[in-house]
């Protein structure tokens, strides 16, 4: 299954991907920069600034920088990764920055329950964004 991410609020696309890994299916991610954290700018990249300032850089804890392993670190926190089948379905999911030249010609479906549209109000940031402001490269 090929999943758009573009205007997709990542937590919810994030469980939707741990379900179907879970049951067996394999899962691609595309836009993965274009996916939607809510909270207003400040809130968040404060969040992630702090995340990213955590630890020490010779014994981590080691944070992604791309949108991309941001999005499936995301995923991670929703799966049992320490045991087999959780570890089996990390391995079962990928994500990736734009739209690769293999997944160009097939069917790339979206996820109704998780657009931005479910949004309250217009606080949101990208994935793309974020990354960027903590140091990755686009």
């Amino acid at each position: 299954m090929i999943i758009d991410a573009t205007d997709l609020i990542a937590g919810r696309l994030a469980t939707e991907a741990a379900k179907k890994a879970l049951l067996g299916e394999k899962i691609d991610i595309v836009n993965a920069e274009k996916a939607i954290l809510t909270g207003t700018k400040i809130e968040v990249f404060a969040k992630f600034k702090t995340k990213f300032d955590r630890g020490i850089p010779l014994k981590g804890p080691y944070v992604h920088r791309s949108a991309d392993r941001l999005l499936r670190r995301m995923i991670r926190g929703m799966l049992p990764y320490k045991q087999d089948r959780g570890a089996q379905a990390l391995k079962r999911i990928m994500c990736w920055k734009g739209v690769p030249e293999p997944f160009k010609k097939q069917k790339i479906e979206t996820i109704k329950e998780a657009d931005v549209s479910k949004v309250p109000n217009l606080k949101y940031v990208t994935l793309g964004e974020v990354s960027k402001q903590i140091g990755g490269k686009e």
